[in-house]
């Protein structure tokens, strides 16, 4: 059954497995907020396990926001979960502070050995370089978007890779957003590169993924229309989830192609392994004008030529 908490609204999530268990790291906040557009300055990580993506197990939360002063001091948002050469594990994630007023993002970690009791390294390890991303300057857009890591090892061996949610330095606004670009010899010292893509037609693309399905790499992420330039979305097909085809898990990914998945209100949806298969497991959005806020079961996905479907 989906994962649903009678007291939280749950939204984007990512996984990890141990061999035994998938774990489901995911954001989440109080219903006591009444209105769910409250939640983003209020999230925490949670965290839950399962051995079929199916039936889940709360257990303690991964993270909450630091004391003050920090640098994730107001809210820990999205990321990903990787597991080191030495056998630990590493949480990156998205901090905002209070000082900011939680409109710029910077990426930081955390180390476990077991995947439930989480410590925080020092931070942060990488945020925006006005070299070539945008800084926030109250008008272009809403905040600094610098933030839902996702790490990988470096196809060819030689060190780590973090793809970032990111925008351009020029360009109409509402289409700046690019995949941003950190390298670690050690995941412990990270150094931000150029981006990975070129803005095209999107204001964020959120929630980044790279995998390969089939010999052929994707990139997952999403977006709304309403955060789209006017060109993008007049030709949106629907769905806020996207698929891209790409040359390497590193790019260049074919933006120009990008296809969504059919599905209403399916967003920030990780596509993992379900037993020989592959599927979607991501949070259900607006439905009849309200949040949901709860995490799908698995969604069967193929591949189809250049592009993904849910089955």
């Amino acid at each position: 059954m989906a994962l649903r908490l009678p007291d939280h609204w749950v939204w984007d999530s990512w996984q990890a497995h141990d061999g035994a268990h998938h774990h489901l790291f995911f954001l989440r906040a109080s219903r006591a907020l009444h209105d769910p557009d409250r939640r983003h300055l209020r999230a925490s990580i949670g965290h839950a396990r399962s051995t079929d993506l199916r039936t889940w197990e709360l257990v303690p939360d991964a993270l909450v926001a630091a004391d003050s002063p920090a640098w994730d001091d107001q809210a820990t948002w999205t990321g990903s979960v990787v597991r080191a050469p030495d056998g630990s594990w590493r949480l990156f994630y998205t901090g905002v502070s209070r000082a900011d007023g939680g409109v710029v993002q910077r990426i930081g970690a955390a180390r476990s050995q077991d995947l439930v009791t989480w410590h925080r390294v020092p931070g942060p390890l990488t945020e925006a370089d006005g070299r070539w991303y945008e800084k926030y300057d109250g008008e272009a857009w809403f905040d600094e978007a610098w933030r839902d890591p996702w790490v990988l090892a470096d196809p060819d061996g030689d060190g780590w890779h973090m793809l970032v949610t990111a925008r351009a330095r020029a360009g109409p606004p509402a289409g700046r957003s690019v995949i941003g670009h950190a390298t670690s010899p050690d995941l412990d010292t990270w150094t931000v590169r150029p981006p990975l893509s070129e803005p095209a037609g999107f204001g964020q693309l959120e929630v980044p993924q790279v995998v390969e399905v089939d010999g052929m790499a994707f990139l997952l992420f999403c977006c709304w229309p309403a955060h789209m330039a006017p060109e993008r979305r007049a030709t949106w097909p629907g769905g806020g989830m996207w698929c891209a085809p790409g040359r390497s898990l590193l790019g260049p990914w074919d933006l120009d192609r990008a296809r969504t998945f059919d599905h209403p209100s399916l967003y920030a949806a990780r596509l993992v392994r379900d037993g020989p298969g592959w599927a979607l497991i991501g949070f259900r959005d607006l439905e009849d004008g309200r949040f949901v806020g709860e995490i799908t079961d698995p969604l069967p996905v193929v591949r189809d030529g250049d592009t993904l479907r849910l089955a």
